[in-house]
């Protein structure tokens, strides 16, 4: 699932990252919801309570009498320079407070207390607009309380109120990202489980196993229309598959009479340049007939369990094509390195193999050369020859099925895709190496 891997989107992917950033924008909304709502019930001095709290601690001192003071830092100059209506209160714990800015009269009254209240939001009374607050900062001298106002609404709330809730949403998300990106992709992994284990079952299925289905148990109901669909074709391609083989298999049997009857008046005429040219096109159609009908019997199960020798089969296929090889002006010759090779498979099935490769390199080496068969101790047969060579463009495509390397080859082109389909069904390999001096077929069992 190589090449395909890279141009074909991953569903798995695709909702894992997905759903990770929606989740991660839902939380992300909820902080942000959250804080602003926070903006809405929080004082609005909220904006610009560290930087008072900031100037104080930096400028608040006792002079040489013990007497709270403030110092004209730059932090707290340029702090009353941009919030003229600024005003403030700073007390320390002892009761001591100093004050800068105009205090509204309702807040005055406070000023002497402020060391006593820890932290206020002062809003909302009948005539009194201004709106103030108190908190705590730590300071050289201790802790020091702040009541102050005239500065509501400036700077941005939101943006205060995130720098000062960071610790709680920092620790939400840094807990919850990762697993949300480990999570969610080992859940979408979990789901999609059983469509992975459906698409290897689709990449098992041969044209010769009939009767092959794809499993809908546990298929989510939003893919199960798919494959039942697959099934589905998967009947009528089976359907069709087995007309085409009653077809072909009928077609090859009834033209064997006709053949025969052919043959049998073909032999009863005078000899000569005619009766043998038209005997050697009977036989050719003859062939083509029984490499037909054998094609289409090799998708039938055949027994693959009995002993077999594959010197013995190399052997007897050599003993069999001998004559017509040397009467085509051939030399054979039979190589073999072990007196025996005991492999389990079918007999007949292998003899046609290698039978088909042995006639292949007869009818396509212009009668010249030497045509060898050998019998390597791995369980390799190999046939070569000394022909013309095959193309490489061609030599793949010369094991399928009515392919011809040119147009007025003889046969059908079944010969080499009747051996590969009997070696696939042993569970071998057939390898094929070519050139100007000659080809090696490889059938390794």
């Amino acid at each position: 699932m190589g090449s395909s891997h890279s141009t074909t989107p991953s569903l798995w992917w695709r909702l894992s990252w997905q759903l990770s950033l929606v989740i991660s924008a839902v939380i992300g909304g909820v902080i942000v919801g959250l804080s602003v709502y926070g903006t809405m019930v929080m004082s609005p001095n909220i904006a610009m309570e560290s930087e008072v709290k900031n100037a104080v601690a930096e400028s608040i001192r006792r002079n040489d009498r013990g007497q709270l003071e403030l110092e004209e830092t730059k932090s707290l100059t340029t702090l009353l320079n941009e919030n003229s209506r600024l005003w403030f209160v700073a007390a320390t714990a002892d009761g001591a407070f100093v004050s800068r800015g105009a205090i509204p009269p309702p807040y005055a009254a406070i000023a002497p207390i402020t060391h006593l209240i820890r932290a206020a939001d002062i809003r909302g009374a009948d005539g009194i607009k201004e709106i103030a607050s108190i908190d705590d900062v730590t300071t050289s001298l201790g802790d020091v309380r702040i009541l102050f106002g005239g500065v509501a609404g400036k700077g941005s709330p939101l943006f205060a109120l995130l720098g000062r809730a960071y610790p709680i949403y920092g620790s939400l998300l840094g807990i919850a990202l990762p697993a949300i990106f480990i999570a969610v992709p080992w859940i979408v992994r979990s789901a999609l489980a059983r469509i992975s284990y459906v698409a290897e079952r689709a990449a098992q299925i041969d044209p010769p196993r009939q009767g092959s289905r794809l499993p809908v148990e546990g298929i989510p109901s939003e893919v199960a229309p798919l494959v039942v669909a697959f099934n589905g074709a998967l009947e009528r391609l089976e359907a069709e598959f087995k007309k085409r083989q009653r077809f072909l298999i009928d077609a090859a049997h009834e033209l064997r009479t006709p053949i025969a009857i052919m043959q049998t008046r073909i032999d009863g005429m005078a000899d000569g340049p005619e009766r043998t040219r038209m005997l050697q096109d009977v036989a050719r159609l003859a062939d083509t007939a029984e490499q037909l009908l054998d094609f289409e019997r090799n998708d039938q199960a055949v027994d693959l369990d009995e002993e077999v020798d594959l010197v013995k089969i190399a052997r007897a296929v050599v003993a069999d094509f001998a004559p017509l090889a040397i009467a085509s002006g051939y030399e054979i010759s039979f190589q073999n390195e072990v007196e025996a090779l005991p492999r389990n498979g079918n007999t007949i099935a292998l003899t046609r193999a290698i039978g088909n490769l042995v006639r292949n390199a007869i009818d396509h080496c212009d009668g010249r050369g030497t045509i060898e068969i050998s019998v390597s101790a791995s369980g390799e047969i190999t046939v070569g020859d000394e022909g013309p060579g095959i193309p490489i463009e061609h030599q793949e495509l010369v094991f399928q099925p009515f392919y011809r390397v040119t147009p007025r080859s003889q046969g059908a082109g079944l010969g080499l895709s009747l051996v590969k389909q009997i070696v696939i069904n042993h569970g071998g390999q057939v390898g094929i190496h070519s050139h100007s001096g000659g080809t090696r077929v490889t059938v390794r069992l």
